[in-house]
């Protein structure tokens, strides 16, 4: 049977940042964990996976992914490497984020449409990190411009990171403001992607109005 590494961050990965706009920004950090594979496997085997579901149009509908603690009943975290990781990311950008949560996409059905973290509501200045476990999958950027243009590939998008095992990304600055991220459907054969979130807002700046991504949705009267 094939030993995998014990998870760890490689601390010589160069970050690359991408800008998208003067305020909106993207740090990529390509194989930040080694030893991805074995979080992964214990993720998948220990987190307490549940189905949400989602008032959509006069109808309840499971949300296309499933969701996790990054933490046991006891509190615990499922790994020790994850509170390394935090810490990690509280260094670097100076800020105390909160998370991580856990995103399942259980094969290439599961999804998240273009949305914003409207949840943070103040998203004037925000950091928002994503580690990748598992599947190659694409991950789609696109600006809010671009949300009513349904001609376009790619439903309006201009980048995609495609992350794969062990890959970070950080969305930072007012990303959250112009731009819009997703994970689409893939129509061949694939395995579990799973995704560890960190949040932060500065709260400054005007909150944002309106429905968060899982606000009740009904047809306009």
């Amino acid at each position: 049977m094939t030993v995998l590494a014990q998870p760890a961050i490689d601390d010589a990965v160069v970050f690359e940042r991408v800008w998208l706009d003067e305020r909106s920004w993207v740090d990529v950090a390509r194989g930040w964990l080694t030893g991805a594979e074995k979080l992964h496997e214990t993720l998948l085997a220990q987190a307490a996976w549940r189905q949400n579901r989602l008032w959509r149009y006069e109808r309840w509908v499971d949300e296309p992914r499933v969701g996790a603690s990054s933490r046991a009943g006891a509190g615990e975290p499922l790994d020790p490497v994850i509170p390394a990781l935090s810490r990690a990311l509280q260094r670097r950008y100076g800020v105390d984020l909160m998370g991580p949560g856990l995103a399942q996409y259980r094969d290439g059905r599961d999804l998240v449409a273009f949305h914003r973290d409207r949840d943070l509501r103040w998203l004037d200045d925000t950091v928002i990190a994503i580690l990748t476990l598992g599947q190659h999958r694409p991950w789609l950027l696109r600006p809010r411009a671009n949300r009513f243009v349904h001609e376009l590939p790619n439903q309006g998008a201009t980048h995609d990171l495609s992350p794969a095992s062990g890959d970070l990304l950080v969305m930072g600055g007012a990303c959250q403001v112009g731009w819009e991220h997703s994970v689409p459907t893939v129509r061949h054969p694939v395995g579990p992607r799973i995704s560890l979130q960190w949040r932060w807002t500065s709260r400054r700046g005007r909150p944002v109005q309106g429905p968060s991504y899982r606000a009740p949705r009904t047809f306009s009267r």
